[in-house]
């Protein structure tokens, strides 16, 4: 396993850029990322690369490696062949700042969008109780950390990047299917959200992101697929449709979708941004009309926002000091190990001897 090994690495910026071949030395039982690091300290010290934890918990270091998303300090060296050529290339679905590092705010900005958890306006906090059934069946999608592996795969934005103003993507349809069955959740309206807003109904669940999720999260059979059905079901089960024909004749029951601004109203009755019904349908003509086609293109998009930088762009750094070495630690300094064993707080073997 050992020894030099063909690396083929994409060096380049927004502007442009190509594939580089770097012969690098591995050694048994390194990852990817061990590699790169190992290639910035030898022969490309100016390669960008995003990384923190290397621990597979961070997500950080998202990148193609021969063609898949993957993350760098999860991939093994031993799983190419000797002969084989790595090439590492930057996720494509997002705009690359420069090597491997690409701009992935479109998530942050959906991840905005999304209607956060809404508490029972009945429950005070502290008082929040949920059965464990309930716990579990959403813990799964608690789980995800981001790397956004699943948000590059997805064929939706990664072959047209026109469909991004109007696709969330998995990992925010299932955080709506979390809040969707999540039984203290005061918001109704999250399976119409996630059709009308979200485009739930562009995802045709080739199950890509569950393939390439590193904490193997079931996203299409747990999460998308369930929510897609209780979509169908509200939105065209026979029962629901007829109460819409009969509260036609009167007062339509109507869900609010998107955000309702104050003083929004429009002319035609209905409110800015598209008021829809449970059954799609509204006094509003142009609404309706978007609840058909399930994507609502003027709604206002919130922009993420900008971080304090410096007068030359940079972000500012404090610098944390100490008088030695290691951080300070949390027991105190007058504090010696091992403790005696009366003064420890769980059964020690020795505790109930008497010396």
């Amino acid at each position: 396993m050992s020894g030099k090994r063909q690396f083929r690495i994409w060096r380049g910026d927004e502007s442009g850029g190509d594939l580089q071949d770097y012969m690098v030395e591995v050694n048994e039982g390194e990852v990817v990322l061990d590699v790169i690091h190992r290639l910035q300290a030898t022969d490309a010290p100016d390669l960008a690369c995003r990384w923190n934890c290397k621990a597979g918990k961070c997500g950080s270091c998202s990148m193609e490696i021969n063609g898949k998303p993957r993350l760098g300090c999860m991939t093994r060296m031993s799983t190419f062949g000797d002969d084989e050529t790595v090439t590492v290339t930057p996720l494509r679905t997002f705009p690359v700042i420069r090597d491997l590092v690409t701009d992935v705010s479109f998530n942050y900005e959906k991840a905005r969008e999304t209607p956060a958890f809404a508490p029972p306006a009945d429950v005070a906090p502290g008082d929040y109780r949920m059965q464990q059934v309930d716990v579990e069946r959403s813990q799964e999608f608690r789980k995800c950390i981001e790397c956004f592996l699943c948000q590059t795969v997805c064929h939706v934005i990664r072959d047209h990047e026109e469909n991004k103003q109007a696709f969330s993507g998995p990992r925010y349809f299932i955080r709506a299917a979390e809040l969707d069955m999540h039984p203290l959740d005061a918001r109704t309206d999250r399976k119409e959200y996630a059709q009308a807003e979200q485009g739930l109904g562009f995802c045709n669940i080739t199950k890509c992101c569950t393939e390439v999720c590193p904490e193997h999260i079931k996203i299409t059979d747990n999460g998308i697929i369930p929510m897609k059905e209780r979509v169908v079901d509200r939105r065209y089960d026979p029962l629901v449709w007829l109460g819409s024909k009969i509260f036609r004749r009167g007062e339509t029951p109507q869900t609010s979708v998107t955000t309702a601004r104050q003083g929004s109203a429009n002319p035609s009755g209905g409110t800015r941004g598209g008021v829809h019904s449970h059954a799609g349908g509204s006094h509003d003509s142009r609404a309706e009309a978007q609840a058909q086609s399930g994507v609502n293109w003027h709604r206002e998009v919130p922009h993420p926002t900008a971080p304090a930088v410096d007068d030359r762009g940079k972000l500012p750094l404090t610098e944390l000091t100490f008088d030695r070495a290691a951080a300070p630690s949390p027991f105190g300094d007058d504090v010696t190990f091992p403790l005696p064993p009366e003064h420890l707080n769980f059964a020690h073997p020795e505790q109930d001897n008497k010396h």
